[in-house]
């Protein structure tokens, strides 16, 4: 028994004494800075806990009231910016229905607009006591909605006001219109009185042996107005046949410039008068007859003259059918065949039936085109019998192409190509240098009766001025 104990004993001392080795080794390898080291580890009281987790508490409920009061704040800015859209959309309805006037929707507007007004006004006054009891979310959502139905409502507004000024501008187009064909309605009215054969009535009264070259002067400018009308006639059919004038122009004068587009008519003009008074120096405009060659000189004098007076308020159309082996009605059919070509009147009609007829003597009953000819061929006609009435001889000239320009013999059918501005932006240079100005071609032929002269009108060359510096 006493040996059982005795070796408990030992036992116990020995682990005891291991123990106490192993701690005194460990405190050594400490000291020498080898070995791992032992952390020792301090559990906080319940008291510093308690005390991190209320400030930890602290924390986010400041954090949580900040991000309430910026999702208050900007709900309502929101609100503000939808409730100023309102006030814009209620506003542009009202200054719609001004005019024209609709009282409803003026007092409609005007109410929205003091609504809004007052829905503002007790947004502030909460928002200043600190009495706002809105839902951040909800108030967003609803200023969103607010803020879409306004610009809605104003994208409304704006189309019927657009719809509004259209309506009104296509009133006035159709004012104007109405203005513009009454304007052309009496043009022509005035350019048929114009053009109308009793202009020349005043020669009723007139003797043979009381004329002169002021006679002469307005028989002309009655010639001259058909021409241009018929001239005009003729570049709406080209243009209505899809023709291209610039071509048509090279044809007619392959050297010339224009300054402006709107010259190119006096291009087609000057086809159109050399044509027509082609052989007006002779009697009968070189025509085949001898219907004037047994008569004396003054027979012939009295003869052009009685044809003059007959023929200057007649109807063109009704003396040829009338009288188609006349020397009016073979001077007419000769002009129409040098001065349209097959191929225009073809291009123009879409056949030849015109000329065909023409040719065969006949004359057209409802052709405004052959109208417009055969009123500028009377007129010419007219124009030549009373130069062969004089007893002077009556001879027809032109400026040939580079001449230099004569105010004596010529006259520019532009009207500002003389003239210089203080900017230098004339059509013509050389009134005041060294340069001629110079003659680009004849339009309208002058005429010399005995020692007078009736200038030829012609186009000068678009020469640009220098401008000054």
């Amino acid at each position: 028994m006493e040996e059982e104990t005795t070796l408990a004993f030992k036992s116990k001392s020995s682990r005891f004494s291991r123990t106490i080795h192993r701690v005194i080794n460990l405190r050594s390898k400490d000291k020498n800075g080898g070995g791992n080291k032992i952390g020792i580890c301090i559990l906080p009281s319940s008291h510093d806990n308690k005390s991190l987790k209320e400030e930890t508490y602290r924390d986010k409920a400041e954090d949580d009231l900040k991000a309430k009061h910026r999702a208050v704040l900007e709900a309502v800015v929101a609100r503000l910016f939808a409730g100023a859209s309102t006030i814009k959309a209620a506003y542009a309805e009202l200054q719609l229905a001004q005019y024209p006037y609709d009282g409803e929707t003026i007092q409609a507007s005007d109410q929205a607009v003091v609504d809004e007004l007052r829905a503002i006004s007790e947004l502030k006054r909460k928002f200043l006591r600190r009495e706002l009891d809105i839902s951040p979310q909800v108030t967003l959502m609803l200023a969103e909605i607010q803020e879409q139905q306004s610009l809605l409502r104003t994208y409304e507004i704006t189309i019927k006001k657009l719809e509004a000024e259209s309506d009104a501008k296509d009133l006035e187009i159709s004012a104007l219109r109405d203005q513009l064909g009454a304007v052309v309605s009496g043009n022509k009215a005035i350019e048929k009185r114009l053009n109308a054969s009793g202009c020349l009535s005043l020669f009723d009264n007139f003797r043979f042996g009381s004329l002169g070259p002021a006679h002469f002067v307005q028989v002309l400018h009655f010639a001259l107005r058909s021409a241009r009308s018929f001239v005009k006639v003729m570049v709406k059919e080209m243009e209505s046949a899809k023709w291209d004038l610039d071509e048509a122009l090279k044809f007619i004068e392959p050297e010339a410039s224009f300054a402006k587009p709107s010259h190119r008519i006096y291009g087609f003009e000057s086809f159109v008068c050399k044509s027509i008074f082609e052989g007006f120096n002779f009697p009968n405009f070189m025509l085949p007859t001898t219907e004037y060659s047994a008569k004396k000189q003054g027979q012939a004098q009295q003869h052009f003259f009685d044809q003059f007076k007959k023929l200057k308020s007649v109807n063109p159309k009704h003396s040829i059918a009338q009288n188609p082996n006349s020397s009016f009605a073979k001077f007419t059919r000769a002009k129409y065949l040098t001065l349209v070509h097959a191929k225009m009147e073809c291009s123009f009609f879409g056949n030849l039936g015109l000329r065909k007829l023409i040719t065969s003597g006949g004359c057209p009953a409802d052709s405004s085109f052959f109208t417009a000819f055969a009123e500028m061929c009377k007129r010419v006609w007219v124009l030549h019998c009373l130069a062969f009435s004089f007893d002077e001889e009556v001879s027809i000239f032109q400026a040939k192409r580079n001449s230099r320009f004569s105010e004596v013999f010529m006259e520019s059918v532009t009207e500002d190509v003389l003239c210089s501005d203080s900017s230098g932006d004339s059509e013509i240079s050389g009134t005041d240098g060294d340069e001629d100005i110079q003659v680009e071609f004849t339009v309208v032929p002058g005429f010399k009766i005995g020692r007078n002269v009736v200038q030829c009108q012609v186009y000068l060359s678009p020469v640009a001025a220098p401008v000054s510096s």
